[in-house]
């Protein structure tokens, strides 16, 4: 090897293991902390450790292990930020799926985030209370009151993180979709305000719903269920789903019909197959390339553009 090649060799190793420390870098959170500043509302119990309770050799979607987190009690967000160079300011909350009993927290949350920080978007992955506090009624509600608290948390720590507090969206799948479509629809605040980060508004700027579940009428899949009313002051909003989803499609048919009634901007992707609870990962489907589909809707709306410094 001639002393020309062992130098460049030599630079290009360089080179790799300083991109990969970078990556290494840029997919651990900045910064994690709770957004509540004691007991969430009507928590009243002691849970037990929060873990992971994924079975050895389980198969996952893509071939990786799913990271299935339950016994969260205390909710707090994990913010990833893109590189520099990247940075548009905008933020976006992940809500893992999970059926409100366990939180996918890394092919439905940190995944997602490192897929942001490429589009220059800060990832927000929220740790959400699961399993649910009210598995008899609103199963929803813990996670509904924690996505809220997020967006006015986040919203009121803008200034302090370099983000632009009028371009924070929420993102979700399947019962995360629930909690982030919720949230995005919801006229009111499901707790009592507790300080002042609460005089903030709770409402996402935009939503991105992924496989959302629950929103059809119990025993009537073909209507939506009643405690929703969607209105012109409802955020713009992006739905993919598969057709053959065992988390039946008229979840996402439903919002997509009501927004449009509305008057709201929706764009709806429907694959005939692909099934529930891929994520960002790849199973061989074109319902997999929703991401880049999720890119486009981005761009060609207002929140990618750079942020404005003084």
């Amino acid at each position: 090897m001639s002393w020309f090649t062992k130098r460049l060799v030599g630079f290009l190793a360089l080179v790799f293991l300083t991109t990969a420390i970078l990556r290494a870098e840029e997919s651990k959170p900045a910064v994690t902390e709770p957004i509540w500043p004691g007991k969430p509302p009507g928590e009243t119990k002691e849970w037990p450790p929060e873990r992971d309770i994924t079975e050895p050799g389980k198969k996952d979607p893509g071939g990786k292990p799913v990271i299935r987190l339950t016994n969260v009690a205390i909710p707090t967000v994990s913010v990833y930020r893109p590189a520099k160079e990247l940075d548009t300011g905008a933020s976006i909350i992940i809500c893992p799926g999970g059926g409100h009993q366990i939180l996918a927290y890394n092919h439905e949350g940190t995944e997602v985030a490192e897929w942001l920080q490429t589009l220059g978007v800060t990832g927000i992955v929220l740790k959400y209370r699961v399993p649910t506090r009210t598995p008899d009624g609103k199963r929803w509600q813990a996670a509904v009151q924690d996505a809220q608290r997020a967006v006015s948390y986040v919203r009121s720590r803008a200034k302090d993180w370099g983000l632009d507090p009028q371009r924070i969206g929420i993102l979700g799948f399947s019962a995360g979709g629930e909690t982030a479509g919720l949230t995005s629809y919801f006229p009111e605040r499901q707790y009592e305000a507790v300080d002042d980060v609460d005089k903030v508004s709770c409402r996402p700027d935009f939503s991105l719903l992924i496989y959302p579940a629950y929103f059809e009428k119990k025993g009537e899949p073909t209507k939506m269920r009643e405690d929703v009313t969607i209105t012109k002051d409802a955020p713009p909003t992006f739905l993919v789903h598969a057709w053959d989803d065992p988390v039946t499609v008229f979840s996402s048919l439903h919002i997509a019909t009501e927004l449009r009634e509305a008057g709201v901007s929706t764009e709806l992707h429907v694959y005939a197959t692909g099934g529930h609870g891929y994520g960002m990962r790849d199973t061989g489907e074109p319902v997999n390339t929703w991401p880049q589909r999720a890119a486009d809707w981005l761009q060609r709306g207002p929140w990618l553009k750079p942020l404005k410094t003084n």
